[in-house]
């Protein structure tokens, strides 16, 4: 039910009875919710990022993957890249053709119609340039550790990672039993 908010016997006002002015009483703790926390990290992180790369670059942080992707891993096609930074293939594919537009990839035929991608000259110089900004953004977040908390947190991180395939067996299996008749 949709209610005018201004007029009419059914709109909400601070003092009605459908609204909640108050915080409920069973709630994450979000000092100390993990998912929430990552997730405020990374955000500040590729904020940072994206605004320094439109501005020097015109490109963005989605780009950037791509490229440093493809320094690592050349001749991946745009799935393979999709999976090794896990972003979205649509998000992927743009990048991709914004990239091949400005001559910094270059797509080569490859077995059963699959599209190997590869730096080209100008996307190695671009790389290049980049790179230093992403590493200015971890130097930042990471300046009050020690080398030792650095390890351990790089650790730790990865012992996390290696449990996101159980995320996805997770919201599968809680899918089907939140399923009506299961």
């Amino acid at each position: 039910m949709t209610a005018d908010l201004t007029t009419g016997s059914s709109a909400f006002y601070e003092d009605s009875a459908e609204i909640i002015t108050e915080p409920l009483l069973d709630v994450i703790d979000s000092e100390n919710f993990t998912p929430r926390l990552l997730a405020l990290l990374s955000n500040a992180l590729v904020w940072r990022e994206s605004r320094l790369l439109r501005r020097a670059f015109n490109l963005g942080t989605n780009d950037w993957r791509v490229i440093s992707a493809l320094s690592i891993r050349p001749g991946a096609t745009s799935t393979e890249i999709s999976e090794f930074v896990a972003m979205n293939k649509a998000v992927v594919s743009k990048s991709v053709n914004t990239l091949i537009a400005r001559s910094l990839i270059v797509p080569a035929d490859g077995p059963r119609g699959s599209r190997p991608l590869y730096l080209t000259r100008s996307g190695a110089e671009m790389h290049a340039q980049m790179k230093p900004i992403s590493l200015r953004g971890q130097e930042i977040v990471l300046s009050d550790l020690s080398a030792d908390e650095v390890a351990l947190l790089n650790a730790l991180l990865l012992r996390l990672l290696a449990k996101t395939p159980d995320l996805s067996r997770a919201a599968d299996t809680d899918s089907d039993e939140d399923s009506p008749g299961a």
